[in-house]
């Protein structure tokens, strides 16, 4: 409760109340005294917390650019998502008991990003379908398993520079091609694939049916097209090629006539780790300069896989990836 100038003004939690001691007038000027008091307030308060709150989003993202890059180097060591199943990407070499030794040129590179960062590497193998989600919860640091940096990828997660270009293709049935001779052609016919992929997402734009699979190798994947439980396989150029060769008794391989939607494959990030992104982008670049990447991505697909191809592929559109 206040008193002045004859007023009793009574403040009862968000209610005001003026018992009237003098004339109508000066009670009115009062009154509207108190209101535009009031609204500064109010605007004061709602103005600081706006720019309270937008400062500590500033400091948080801050802190997440610095904490991702100072945590691997803390640890001495950076955790990278793979799935060992992609011959050439990342697989584990060898027969048998001895099948223990994982490689491939997603794989290598990665080593060689660590250690020109001063870093151990560690692999945890999982599905594509988990690698991204595992990213984002901060279970590994870095995915490399021949991921594609699409637009919508880039909005939620940070990239490398490319280390791999490429473009897309069709593991069909040799003796008729499965009866595809153009992307349209794709309607109700059944593709195997990971359900989370860019190549899934091209064969259900064209009016395919996909069928999924877990982290299975290539050979569940081709076989299924041998034998008939799928038609085609959308899958990177490079990567199909591989596979193909690795089962000649299969009644497959690459469509001679279908290659579209180029693509670049990149380390996939944490969204605002932009200080390691930075790191890994300055060692991609000396690795890209001093050749060791052509090293690399010749002795995997035989063929320099760190360069754009040369000849024109085609681009699909109105799709959205």
């Amino acid at each position: 409760m206040l008193k002045s100038k004859g007023y009793t003004v009574i403040f009862l939690y968000s209610d005001i109340y003026i018992t009237k001691r003098k004339g109508g007038d000066e009670m009115k000027k009062v009154y509207f005294m108190l209101l535009a008091i009031i609204g500064l307030l109010a605007l004061s308060a709602c103005g600081g917390g706006n720019e309270n709150s937008q400062n500590s989003k500033n400091q948080e993202k801050e802190t997440d650019d610095v904490n991702k890059w100072e945590e691997v180097q803390e640890a001495g060591e950076i955790v990278a998502g793979t799935s060992g199943t992609l011959v050439a990407a990342s697989y584990y070499e060898g027969e048998g008991e001895n099948k223990d030794q994982l490689t491939g040129y997603d794989v290598e590179v990665m080593r060689e990003i660590a250690s020109r960062l001063d870093l151990e590497v560690s692999f945890e193998i999982m599905g594509i379908d988990s690698m991204l989600p595992a990213v984002n919860s901060g279970r590994i640091d870095v995915a490399v398993n021949d991921i594609e940096a699409t637009d919508n990828r880039k909005e939620k997660f940070n990239f490398s520079e490319p280390y791999k270009y490429s473009y897309s293709t069709m593991v069909v049935r040799e003796e008729d091609n499965s009866g595809i001779e153009k992307l349209e052609d794709l309607e109700g016919k059944k593709a195997g694939g990971g359900a989370t992929t860019i190549y899934s997402q091209i064969a259900e734009y064209y009016g395919a049916e996909v069928v999924t699979y877990g982290n299975a190798p290539n050979e569940a994947y081709l076989r299924d097209v041998h034998n008939g439980r799928t038609d085609v396989i959308v899958n990177d150029y490079f990567l199909s090629k591989f596979g193909v060769a690795a089962f000649p008794d299969f009644d497959i391989h690459l469509h001679p006539d279908l290659k579209f939607h180029p693509t670049k494959q990149a380390v996939v990030m944490p969204k605002g780790a932009d200080e390691l992104t930075e790191k890994i982008n300055e060692v991609l670049n000396e690795m890209r300069e001093d050749g060791t990447l052509t090293e690399l991505a010749e002795k995997f697909y035989k063929e320099d896989a760190s360069q754009k191809p040369e000849e024109e592929i085609q681009e699909i559109e109105g799709i959205d990836l």
